[in-house]
């Protein structure tokens, strides 16, 4: 980035919540207590995810259901996975539901995002702000960067709460500080329009330049906005203040990976 173009008003807009996470997990917590069984336990969980890999959703699903009837929170979100996409078994998405909301109440923030995800966008389940609000913040607040920047779009939209630009900056700080560019390019714009922070160019132009950098190449529309962002950014800002916003983003690391 860093081209000059024509001042623009305003910035394009925020981007809409992240997207599901589907993802087939396979380590599980345990208390010295359960090390004899969940080792055992462990095992199974492995073979599933291999079998799953391999596309062999029956085996995989045979071996995880029981362990979800058991009430081990990895295999029920595995299972809540497969009924989701219909792997295996017919897609159903109440039983989908179903099976994160049992991992999601046992503090399993994958699960707990999911759960959220599918309330809020109401997929062929009742639409719920709220109820995606409850999890979104119980994930965020164990560190999952996509329930971080949900919540921070829920916030910054006025979805089910109070508009609160300050605490749509917090989430989305939370988020982008871990690699996830979609907050980043949120964090980035909030700078450059002094949306619930002071108005700051160089924060602005810095986050930006991160977000274009991590967006893939199939995501190019999302990157151009970043791009074109960045371009009305710049052409605000003096040659040093880009070069100082360039080695803030050549420096910057992310605090852990991000989800």
């Amino acid at each position: 980035m860093g081209v000059k173009v024509q001042e623009r008003k305003g910035m394009v807009r925020y981007l809409t919540f992240g997207l599901l996470t589907l993802l087939f997990t396979i380590s599980m917590a345990v208390t010295a207590c359960e090390r004899q069984s969940a080792d055992t336990n462990q095992r199974v969980v492995e073979d599933a995810s291999a079998a799953y890999e391999r596309g062999d959703y029956a085996t995989a699903y045979r071996l995880i259901k029981p362990l979800a009837e058991k009430g081990y929170a990895k295999a029920q979100y595995n299972l809540g996975v497969m009924y989701h996409k219909g792997e295996g078994i017919t897609q159903d998405y109440a039983e989908a539901l179903k099976w994160y909301r049992k991992a999601a109440e046992q503090g399993l923030a994958i699960a707990q995002y999911n759960l959220g995800f599918m309330v809020h966008k109401g997929e062929d389940v009742p639409q719920d702000y709220n109820e995606a609000l409850k999890w979104y913040r119980k994930a965020a607040e164990q560190g999952f960067a996509g329930a971080q920047y949900n919540l921070g779009v829920m916030v910054h939209k006025g979805d089910g709460i109070t508009q609160d630009y300050s605490e749509a900056v917090k989430w989305y700080q939370q988020a982008a500080e871990q690699g996830h560019a979609d907050a980043q390019y949120n964090l980035g714009a909030m700078y450059g329009t002094g949306q619930g922070v002071p108005q700051d160019n160089v924060l602005a132009y810095m986050w930006l330049n991160l977000a274009a950098s991590r967006f893939p190449a199939s995501e190019g529309e999302k990157r151009g906005m970043v791009i074109l962002n960045g371009e009305i950014i710049a052409s605000k800002m003096t040659p040093e203040q880009i070069a100082e916003a360039e080695r803030l983003a050549r420096e910057w690391m992310p605090k852990k990976e991000g989800k």
